[in-house]
């Protein structure tokens, strides 16, 4: 393990503090009264307006070129033709993602792209009508338009009629002396007219302006989570073209997992139990040209030979247990993480309450993990106790490590604790890190449970 515990977290501890500090003096007015002045309730007022112009577009190239395309269908030309449609709304597709990205903050991945198994353009046209991210790119242009015009009228007259009414005792004036009337007119007919002109009408239809003005806001921004299910849904990628990215990109880590460990394992080889035989094997070969002119010194090289034997034995049981320890598939997860707690540098209590023993593959990545956390205990925390617990939660293996050390474990960058969570990613796994500095440190592994067989 690379991570080094209590690094440079002094600084960046009072540096956080100074933040939150100055985040509650910045923030000391309530959200409701600071609402309508945020940057973002003014990017999502800015999305509102803008999808308008852009659905109206959008729908009506849509709506063109399917039906251009549909009644091109007697012949040829039908097909290029829808498909350069669908191609376009994919386009906007994309056009929109950059938009919901820049002025509401959400980060919308790309789509599969297509897959075309052949050059040229009839390969093209059959890859865009089979893609379903070009027909959900339609029904994001069909479904936006009315949606769209909806959310601009809803967000524009609130906000106009919210403005207008809370500031109207500044510009009430305006009706008498460029009108030829008292105030806004709130009635009128033939014979009787109400205006607002008083101080206390006045004084009321700012007071309903204010809350249009605080209302307004929160309405926009329901008005845009609209917006963002629908580019989620619609113009984002399927949860099972999702799910395969992420299980190629997981097989990636296990590929990569798999032959860093080979590497290890050839280099442990090499330097340790080979390099040891190499030497013995010279030594033994000393000792028998010696047998007949120096029993005394064959004997003395024999039984060096012999400790050099143990340690390669040792040194290859070592080895064995760092693949796959024999007493994890012999006993399970309780006796061998008893052993593997014995060689930490501190003492841990191990406790594992498992209803019954899961799949090999998973023991063995739940022994593992909490060999490396135990081993970075050793190095790096400086601490005097730690304890494993090992239960299981419906279907799934969870696995604590606990201990009092000077904590700053970080799971990001390149360090080990970042490489263990992509193993346990790989097999849909979590690690969690819960490491203040000072002290303790939390690790918490969630693995998926796997029942034997």
């Amino acid at each position: 393990m690379a991570t080094e515990y209590g690094q440079g977290y002094g600084d960046g501890h009072g540096f956080d503090s100074g933040l939150s500090v100055a985040g509650e003096r910045r923030h000391r007015l309530p959200a409701g009264l600071r609402a309508p002045f945020e940057g973002r309730t003014w990017r999502a007022f800015g999305y509102v307006l803008l999808s308008l112009p852009i659905s109206i577009v959008l729908f009506t190239y849509a709506v063109t070129m399917v039906a251009l395309g549909a009644g091109l269908l007697v012949t040829f030309l039908g097909v290029p033709v829808l498909a350069a449609g669908l191609a376009g709304c994919r386009g906007f597709g994309a056009m929109e993602r950059v938009r919901a990205r820049s002025l509401l903050g959400v980060e919308v991945a790309d789509p599969e792209p297509l897959r075309m198994r052949k050059s040229g353009v009839l390969a093209w046209v059959g890859a865009v009508l089979k893609s379903g991210t070009s027909w959900r790119s339609l029904l994001y242009a069909v479904l936006q338009f009315p949606w769209s015009v909806f959310s601009f009228v809803i967000a524009l007259n609130f906000w106009a009629y919210g403005w207008a009414a809370l500031t109207y005792p500044l510009w009430f004036w305006v009706f008498p002396v460029y009108a030829g009337q008292d105030g806004l007119q709130l009635y009128g007919d033939g014979t009787h007219n109400i205006y607002l002109n008083n101080p206390f009408e006045i004084t009321v239809t700012a007071l309903v302006g204010l809350l249009f003005t605080l209302a307004t806001p929160w309405i926009v921004r329901a008005l845009t989570t609209v917006d963002q299910v629908m580019v989620q849904g619609l113009l984002g990628p399927t949860r099972l073209s999702a799910r395969v990215v992420e299980l190629e990109s997981d097989r990636g880590v296990v590929v990569d997992t798999a032959a860093a460990d080979l590497r290890r394992i050839e280099r442990d080889l090499h330097d340790g139990a080979q390099a040891r035989l190499v030497a013995l094997a010279m030594d033994l070969g000393l000792a028998k040209e010696k047998l007949t002119e120096d029993p005394e010194a064959a004997a003395r090289m024999v039984g060096e030979a012999h400790g050099e034997v143990k340690t390669a034995l040792q040194e290859l049981r070592d080895l064995a247990r760092g693949i796959h320890p024999a007493v994890l598939t012999d006993r399970g997860l309780d006796a061998a993480l008893s052993s593997v707690a014995s060689r930490c540098t501190v003492p841990v209590q191990v406790e594992v309450d498992l209803p019954a023993r899961p799949a090999p593959a998973i023991e063995g990545i739940a022994y593992f993990t909490v060999s490396e956390l135990l081993q970075n205990i050793s190095k790096h925390s400086r601490a005097t106790w730690a304890a494993v617990d090992v239960w299981r939660v419906e279907n799934r293996l969870m696995v604590q490590v606990v201990d009092d050390g000077v904590g700053g474990a970080d799971s990001s960058g390149g360090s080990g604790l970042g490489g263990l969570a992509e193993r346990l990613d790989a097999v849909d796994g979590i690690l969690v890190v819960d490491s203040p500095a000072g002290g303790p440190t939390r690790v918490t592994a969630e693995l998926p449970w796997r029942a034997v067989g």
